[in-house]
């Protein structure tokens, strides 16, 4: 009876640590979408930024000419 038992918490703990790992990834998913979403976010703000510009702003100046 005990083998029994030792093998259903061997299989119970399996799938305990099955659950645990692929909520993780998930997670680890979930976080990489947001952090992919943040940088688009801050490019397209430094996109408008540069966009705001007067002409010529933030361009090299030629002090040669």
């Amino acid at each position: 009876m005990s083998d029994s038992v030792a093998i259903a918490q061997a299989f119970v703990a399996t799938q305990a640590a099955t659950t645990r790992q692929a909520l993780q990834t998930e997670m680890v998913k979930q976080q990489a979408d947001a952090d992919q979403a943040l940088v688009a976010m801050l490019q397209q703000s430094a996109d408008m930024q540069k966009a705001a510009l007067a002409e010529g702003q933030g361009q090299n100046l030629d002090i040669f000419a």
